[in-house]
């Protein structure tokens, strides 16, 4: 088994961050505790960006030790596997390299290198320390709905903000694997680690410790349990708090070590792991480090694997998200307090996707997050403490979507679709920096998935608009209402503009690569094939939300009148995915000076596309 090699620079940033962690004991009082946080902040400033002589190789799947090692002496570098997992995974790592730039150059020249860059590093984020002894709630317990019989629960402020009760009501998450990639959890009894008592009777799916390359994935810092708790902790066994999605299954992997800090190269390999072991979700508090290709990589493997992933959107306060939670094909998550708002250590931005309590101890200790973990001085030590920052609101996000998954939702796409529909608004608006969507609402995200009726409205738009513009077309010109309906040449274009072929994943899902793409592209309804031909954005491409492809289509239909039925069942399908699109206040608009401008643009497109139609339906024009 492969050992990490940690060099002198290793040591030295790790204590770096042990040193501000420990700057302060959790209950300091208010300017010990400002000196803590910016104490951690430059450490984490210091660690942010690569590890220095480190370098990540991520070589294609197929690509044998053998052959990486004949070409090491070409490139100047001893590269090994970075885990158990490299032979599958293909990635490799060096440390101790000299001319890091000169060496990489060399490296990628190789056609079998998918990826090579320095390793990054990234971290719990900063400010997130615990505060323990709490006394008093912010609100009484709310009799409206399930209501369980932990006794901390009325602590709990964050689980009533996004309308738990009621959510319980419908779905508690059984059956979904959520993988928590983090310092690990306290979930077994192994040497001088100790399960946490309110995570007896969580169920765990054999998870794996990349920081020590071992199958005992144990939480030695106390941040990863405490996330976990967010999602699954033990609920109504009269004992300490609860979790949201707490009959799921957790999977335990450690990416991150004992001072909190871990490398691009574990935590890419830990997605692929997580991804192909059966989890769901993948909840990530962790940030910093920049962007790395090996990573984004991995995110893309694992949602093509149907896996949604879920990041923290960073605790720096800046408008800027931080990776991971700022690639394409993770849902990154911002934090509010007690009162709503974005909590002011928050960070913010163009890729943020939603909001969710993260907690804010401006407001006294009760407005932290609380949860049940370790002491990280003694790791077997039980506390129940407080944390705040966006790795607190993320599980909130990751165990919604895991309820959702109980429910039935099919895929990332379906998830967030659901998460996006049901969040509330924050200033009536459709998506904004802070808030992207809006605050995650269990509840509301439950009603939007609906079962599989959620993947029918906008087909039922259609439907009602098709009656609106044949009723409109003089008596004269009407074609047979019957013949109209009955024609595939109008139906299939309908469908697929509307609904898309929701099924195709369930029969193609294993798919990879172009094949992988076209099955996505099926999968959606054709104003969001945006996404497969411009990236997942947290924004809708408005070319595609629009009249535009009708139009262009419809002058076709000039000279060849045989595709007029189909350019009308085209027309009207996007009528009607534009008119749910406006109805439903979402999405929001790339491009878009001032966001107001959504809506009109939608309510515009759409009735471009009923002319449109309309011209193509009427009787002269039939074949």
């Amino acid at each position: 088994m492969p050992m990490k090699r940690w060099t002198l620079a290793n040591a030295v940033l790790s204590l770096v961050v042990a040193a501000a962690a420990c700057a302060s004991p959790p209950d300091s009082g208010g300017s010990r505790e400002a000196e803590q946080e910016a104490a951690v902040d430059t450490s984490r400033r210091v660690l942010a960006e690569e590890e220095p002589g480190g370098i990540v190789v991520d070589f294609k799947d197929g690509t044998s030790k053998a052959e990486f090692d004949a070409w090491e002496s070409e490139w100047g570098v001893d590269l090994e596997f970075n885990s158990v997992e490299g032979e599958h995974t293909g990635v490799t790592i060096a440390r101790d390299v000299g001319d890091v730039d000169a060496v990489l150059a060399r490296i990628r020249q190789n056609p079998a290198v998918e990826s090579a860059e320095p390793l990054r590093v990234y971290s719990v984020p900063p400010g997130e320390e615990a505060v323990s002894g709490l006394e008093d709630s912010l609100e009484e317990t709310s009799k409206d709905g399930y209501t369980p019989n932990d006794p901390d629960y009325p602590k709990q402020w964050n689980l009533r903000m996004i309308h738990m009760p009621k959510a319980w009501q419908q779905s508690r998450g059984k059956g979904v694997v959520v993988a928590v990639l983090d310092t690990g959890i306290a979930y077994e009894d192994y040497d001088d680690f100790k399960q946490v008592p309110d995570l007896k009777g969580v169920k765990f799916k054999k998870g794996y410790d990349f920081v020590n390359d071992d199958e005992h994935a144990n939480d030695d810092h106390g941040h990863g349990t405490h996330v976990a708790g967010t999602i699954a902790q033990a609920t109504n066994n009269g004992q300490g708090v609860a979790g949201v999605a707490f009959e799921a299954t957790l999977m335990p992997v450690k990416v991150l070590n004992h001072f909190g800090s871990g490398t691009s190269a574990d935590i890419a390999e830990a997605i692929r792991f997580a991804a192909d072991h059966g989890a769901n979700v993948i909840n990530m508090s962790l940030g910093g480090g920049g962007y790395s290709k090996v990573m984004a990589d991995a995110v893309e493997y694992a949602r093509k694997k149907g896996v949604t992933v879920v990041a923290a959107a960073g605790n720096a306060g800046r408008p800027r998200v931080e990776f991971p939670a700022a690639y394409p094909g993770a849902v990154a998550v911002a934090a509010v307090g007690p009162s709503g708002t974005r909590a002011p250590y928050s960070s913010y931005g163009k890729e943020l996707d939603i909001a969710a309590p993260g907690g804010d101890k401006r407001q006294g200790d009760a407005g932290g997050i609380l949860q049940n973990t370790i002491d990280p001085r003694d790791v077997s030590r039980s506390v129940y403490a407080a944390y705040q920052g966006t790795s607190m609101a993320t599980p909130h996000v990751a165990a919604v979507a895991a309820l959702l998954y109980a429910e039935g939702a099919s895929g990332p796409d379906e998830v967030e679709k659901a998460l996006f529909a049901g969040a509330k608004r924050m200033g009536e608006q459709a998506w904004t920096e802070e808030y992207g969507h809006g605050l995650l609402d269990a509840q509301a995200s439950l009603e939007a998935l609906g079962g599989g009726a959620s993947r029918w409205p906008s087909m039922w738009w259609a439907l009602a608009l098709l009656a609106l513009v044949l009723l409109t077309i003089r008596g004269r010109e009407r074609p047979g209402y019957l013949n109209v309906l009955v024609r595939p040449s109008f139906l299939v274009p309908l469908v697929l503009a509307t609904v898309g072929v929701f099924f195709a994943r369930s029969w193609f899902g294993g798919a990879s690569g172009v094949a992988g793409d076209v099955v996505d592209a099926a999968y959606l309804p054709i104003p969001d094939w945006q996404r497969i031909i411009f990236g997942r954005g947290k924004l809708a491409n408005p070319l595609f939300y629009s009249s535009l492809i009708p139009l262009l289509l419809s002058f076709l239909a000039i000279k060849f009148k045989g595709i007029r039925p189909a350019i009308g069942g085209l027309s009207l399908g996007f009528a009607g995915f534009l008119t749910y699109a406006a109805w439903s206040k979402a999405p929001a608009l790339a491009w878009m000076p001032f966001n107001f401008l959504a809506l009109p643009w939608l309510v515009v497109n759409t009735l471009i596309c009923l002319i449109i139609a309309r011209a193509m339906l009427r009787k002269e024009s039939a074949v």
